[in-house]
C-alpha cells in the first residue's frame, strides 16, 4: 500500500482515480488545486503524485517543476495523468520533472502498472 496524493480540480475525475486506486490499497490524499497539492505534498510527505495539467490558477507543469525543484519533495515521483496527449506535452511534462506521463482517461492495468514500477513494486 502506497499513500499517493491526487491533485486533480475535477470531482468526477477525483472520485474515479480514488476509487480505482483504494481498490489496489493505497491511501488516497487529495487535492483541487495545484498550491494545496504542493503545500500538502510538503506536509503529508506522500509515496507517489498523481498530478493534473489543467487546474484553477498554477498549472501542473509548473506545479510539477515546483515539487521536482524543492529539496522536501524532489524525492516523490510525480506521475502526470491528463488530458493534454500531445508528444509535446509529454516531452514538456517529463522536463518540469514528471517521472511518468499518462493520458486520460487511463486504463486501470496500464496506471496501476506504471505506478508500481515508480514505487519499485
Amino acid at each position: 500500500m502506497a499513500r499517493i496524493l491526487l491533485i486533480e480540480d475535477s470531482p468526477t475525475d477525483t472520485a474515479v482515480l480514488t476509487q480505482l486506486l483504494e481498490r489496489h490499497g493505497h491511501q488516497v490524499l487529495a487535492s483541487g488545486s495545484a498550491e494545496d497539492g504542493i503545500d500538502a505534498c510538503k506536509r503529508e510527505r506522500p509515496d507517489l503524485v498523481l498530478m493534473d495539467v489543467v487546474l484553477p490558477g498554477m498549472n501542473g507543469f509548473q506545479a510539477t517543476r515546483a515539487l521536482s525543484r524543492d529539496e522536501a519533495t524532489k524525492a516523490i515521483p510525480v506521475l502526470i495523468v491528463s488530458t493534454k496527449g500531445m508528444d509535446a506535452d509529454k516531452a514538456w511534462g517529463m522536463r518540469q520533472g514528471a517521472r511518468d506521463y499518462i493520458v486520460k482517461p487511463p486504463r486501470e492495468d496500464e496506471l496501476i502498472a506504471r505506478i508500481n514500477a515508480l514505487l519499485g513494486h
